[in-house]
């Protein structure tokens, strides 16, 4: 076998995926039947600069060269031969926020990423305008609040797009985007698959009086589906991924998608009637819908699967920083006390011990906004713990206290969709590093669900895998066959998976915790407006 795949390799017959996520960028190779070959990866983290949340373009470039180097070394490690060539790539980022460029195709402002929560005013007037729910992290939202701010670079804007879109535009020379990622920049009419011709016209008119010298389509990448061309790796863009200059061009590569669209990929769920979740640094539910919704909610996106079918999306800024920084307490704690424990291990051993809990926390309550919570309409957050002089602070009740905060906003977003929408689900599969200890992650979640979760063994790949399998179907695939098909019968057929129904003691548990969380929420509020 590992001969078979040294030939694959060294033959150019293998697939690249690179995703660059809030903190951390992975690159994967696999080969055509989704085996994962070789990966690397890359830590980073986004800085606050004056107010906003960025990256700068030497964090993204360094970081993906850094990847990728990882990857080639982890490749000449196990099977002694170099990455020269690719059977076809793919480049998936976090979703929204917002890259602007003048004729030049130099950038105008830093960087806004989609953790920034300073465009209310615009999501708002667009939310009503549209008839549309239009979120403060959306590309639109950005562009549309830096005109309500008579920001000076506004006029000379030429384009603008998604991380993952401009690091495409810069190794193919093609200003596309994948569908998924499209439709968190603009609404997508699922109908046409493009962006909504009337709601393009309806924002033209509404800031026509500015006279700005440009029409918001013709500054929008170009949108492509699942298996479509979306260009070949240029030599220019071979030497700014791998400077070294092994790599060659010419590989194709497939759409860029947003982290929600490789995670649909990732986990089987572009078909009706299956959902993920994915819970990271953020926390993000994707269901895959039979049929629109009654109305708009403002806690619900509405985005399209990479194919471009409707995706009810309920999103939360916030998820595992907080749990991630008190078990850095508890390292600290290990480390003073002379304790030998690997930082995996401590993570498991907390998430056991929240395991133990009562289903109710004992009447603990915390709040994990590092940032802030549109569905709970808060701007900035607070991390803020709270308990009542007669709750039940256990070691238990304490870490199962964090682990259920890490999805609190979100049960409150899809309570919507299962009570008010009443909304069908075959298959809830979840991902990202919440599932890493996966009693743990599955407990939480189908308690906060109330239907059955599943963790597949390949979950712990995430979207870099997924932009890479994307890249696979597009070469791979045959004529007329459909993502669904592909995924089913190339990569998912006997795939093991882990599946945990939910507990009723549980489900009350978290409905009991959710109460009491609710009711704290203008703790939170006034938590924000106090501490500065």
């Amino acid at each position: 076998m590992e001969e078979t795949r040294k030939q694959t390799i060294a033959a150019g017959g293998a697939f690249l995926g690179i995703e660059m996520g809030s903190t951390r960028i992975k690159a994967v190779l696999i080969d055509k039947d989704g085996t994962p070959l070789a990966s690397g990866g890359h830590n980073w983290e986004n800085r606050l600069e004056d107010g906003i949340w960025t990256y700068t373009l030497e964090d993204v470039w360094t970081g993906l060269q850094d990847a990728y180097a990882k990857m080639a070394a982890d490749v000449q490690k196990q099977y002694g031969v170099t990455v020269t060539k690719l059977a076809g790539m793919g480049f998936s980022a976090m979703m929204h926020g917002y890259m602007a460029f003048d004729g030049q195709g130099e950038l105008l402002v830093p960087f806004r990423t989609w953790r920034n929560t300073n465009t209310q005013q615009a999501a708002e007037e667009l939310t009503e305008l549209l008839q549309f729910n239009i979120p403060q992290r959306w590309s639109v939202a950005h562009l549309y609040q830096a005109i309500l701010n008579g920001e000076a670079h506004v006029p000379q804007v030429r384009f603008f797009t998604t991380l993952a879109g401009y690091v495409h535009w810069k190794l193919t020379g093609e200003k596309v985007l994948g569908i998924g990622d499209a439709s968190g920049m603009f609404p997508i009419d699922s109908t046409v698959n493009d962006y909504d011709s009337a709601m393009l016209d309806a924002f033209d008119q509404k800031v026509a009086s500015y006279g700005f010298p440009w029409k918001i389509r013709d500054l929008l990448p170009k949108v492509l589906l699942a298996g479509e061309d979306a260009g070949k790796l240029t030599a220019e863009g071979a030497k700014l991924l791998d400077p070294t200059g092994t790599l060659e061009a010419g590989a194709p590569v497939c759409p860029p998608e947003g982290d929600a669209g490789t995670g649909m990929a990732a986990t089987n769920s572009v078909a009706a009637r299956t959902g993920n979740v994915s819970a990271g640094t953020s926390v993000f539910a994707m269901i895959v819908l039979e049929k629109a919704l009654s109305r708009y909610y403002t806690e619900i996106d509405m985005v399209t699967t990479p194919t471009g079918k409707p995706v009810a999306m309920v999103h939360c800024n916030n998820c595992c920083p907080d749990i991630d920084a008190w078990v850095g307490l508890f390292r600290q704690f290990a480390d003073a006390a002379g304790l030998e424990i690997s930082t995996p291990k401590l993570y498991d051993l907390l998430y056991a011990q929240a395991l133990q809990g009562d289903a109710d926390c004992g009447g603990l309550v915390s709040y994990n906004y590092f940032s802030g919570e549109p569905i709970t309409e808060l701007s900035e957050g607070r991390p803020l713990f709270a308990r009542m002089p007669d709750s039940k602070l256990t070691l238990p009740n304490f870490m199962r206290t964090h682990l259920l905060s890490s999805l609190a906003t979100l049960k409150i977003g899809m309570d919507l969709l299962f009570e008010n929408e009443h909304v069908q689900l075959d298959r809830l599969l979840g991902h990202g590093g919440l599932f890493k200890t996966k009693e743990a992650g599955l407990t939480a979640m189908t308690a906060a669900a109330a239907v059955p979760v599943s963790v597949m063994e390949t979950a712990g790949e995430g979207g870099a895998w997924g932009i890479a399998l994307l890249a696979a179907y597009m070469v791979e695939k045959a004529e007329g066959e459909t993502l669904e098909a592909w995924l089913d019968s190339r990569i998912f057929a006997g795939q093991k998976v882990e599946t945990m129904a939910p507990v009723q003691k549980d489900v009350d548990g978290f409905a009991a915790f959710l109460k009491t969380y609710r009711q704290g929420l203008a703790a939170e509020r006034a938590a924000v407006e106090s501490l500065r």
